[in-house]
């Protein structure tokens, strides 16, 4: 009988590690990660939501389930309309409804149902009462984030469209409802704009104002200790629910500008396809599509 030939292949060797040891080491690396998740919140969820949609495409921001809004203890018409987008807590008070988003430190969104009555009524002076607001769970922004960073707390529910009554002008000052603005943006053309979206209130009887920063996926530049992103961008939409109904976008960067608002203008699909966002997604789809892709400057009365 012909003996088999040995193989001339060298096995190659292999190190063995016991069972125990395996298991160890994943212990140890599981307790690292959940000590820099526990220190890095926002970040350990951005990082997650991030490696989810780019690598198993599914659509993980929110990871949880959408919030559902925290009521008013009066009632409010600011959500009648829909939604416009996912966040982590979303507040409906009297006077505006919010979408706050914990990684940014502020809201993707306000929105609030304004009348002539209102915008013309006077029922509360400012007291620029600026605090923390109770109502997040993880907690907002706070006053230290905001001192000596050369950024303004700009309102984006503004106070003096809340000035139709004293709780709704305090409530314009939770700090749930401030972005990081510069000076001469917050002071000067934002302030403008505020103003004329008022007019608007006045000649056209009855709107809907939805605003807020455009927010980057990630974090460029931050204040404070809480790190509040600050923003390169806002965005404000103004509805006019007065026949002939009419929508109009504005998207303006955050900077202090001499332009006329007029050229800022936009239509409202520019405004979602930049924001990510659904503005009034309970009007019907007809009319919705034909609202917010149409522009008409000179439709409004301008101030």
């Amino acid at each position: 009988m012909a003996k088999r030939k040995k193989s001339s292949r060298k096995r190659k060797s292999t190190i063995k590690l016991p069972l125990s040891v395996i298991i160890t080491l994943i212990i140890i690396v599981a307790i690292i990660a959940g000590v820099w998740a526990a220190l890095h919140p926002y970040e350990a969820k951005y990082y997650v939501q991030t490696w989810t949609e780019q690598y198993l495409g599914w659509p993980a921001r929110p990871t949880q389930q959408p919030a559902q809004p925290i009521p008013s203890t009066e009632g409010s018409d600011n959500l009648a309309f829909g939604i416009p987008g996912p966040a982590d807590t979303i507040i409906d008070r009297e006077g505006y409804a919010l979408g706050y988003i914990e990684y940014h430190e502020q809201p993707a969104w306000v929105i609030y149902h304004m009348t002539k009555e209102e915008a013309t009524t006077k029922a509360a002076s400012r007291d620029d009462n600026f605090r923390e607001d109770p109502q997040i769970p993880t907690g907002s922004a706070t006053l230290a984030d905001y001192r000596r960073s050369g950024y303004d707390r700009g309102h984006l529910a503004p106070a003096a469209d809340m000035a139709y009554s004293i709780k709704t002008m305090d409530e314009s000052f939770y700090m749930s409802n401030m972005s990081p603005q510069l000076g001469e943006f917050n002071r000067g053309v934002w302030k403008d704009l505020e103003s004329q979206v008022r007019s608007f209130a006045i000649s056209e009887g009855d709107i809907y104002v939805v605003t807020g920063p455009i927010l980057p996926k990630t974090k460029k530049k931050v204040i404070g200790p809480n790190e509040v992103t600050v923003p390169d961008r806002y965005y404000k939409i103004v509805w006019d629910r007065t026949p002939p109904e009419k929508m109009i976008g504005f998207i303006l960067p955050n900077a202090g500008s001499t332009k006329s608002l007029q050229s800022f203008t936009v239509t409202v699909d520019e405004v979602e396809a930049e924001t990510g966002l659904d503005f009034f997604s309970k009007i019907p789809q007809p009319q919705q599509e034909q609202l917010e892709s149409t522009l008409t400057v000179d439709a409004w009365q301008w101030q």
